[in-house]
């Protein structure tokens, strides 16, 4: 039947990561920069406003429309003259 052949792996070490531990910690992390937040911030802010501005325009455009809301008068060829 179907048996399964032991191959060596090129990358080995991959798998064996696990089993070495390293003693050198990494260095602490920075605090980041004041400018570096509100900008951060700045670019949440245009994102959300965005977001909101697409609503406000986009959600009345969706709205079904009503007869005679539109406040558009009728053309003068159908007015008889």
């Amino acid at each position: 039947m179907f048996h399964s052949r032991r191959e060596p792996v090129p990358f080995a070490f991959v798998s064996e990561a696990e089993h070495f531990r390293s003693n050198v910690t990494p260095p602490p992390r920075q605090r980041p920069e004041a400018s570096r937040i509100a900008g951060r911030a700045l670019i949440g802010l245009t994102a959300v406003a965005g977001l909101v501005g697409a609503l406000v325009f986009g959600v009345p455009a969706l709205q079904p429309e009503q007869p005679g809301s539109s406040g558009i008068t009728q053309p003068e060829a159908s007015q008889g003259r």
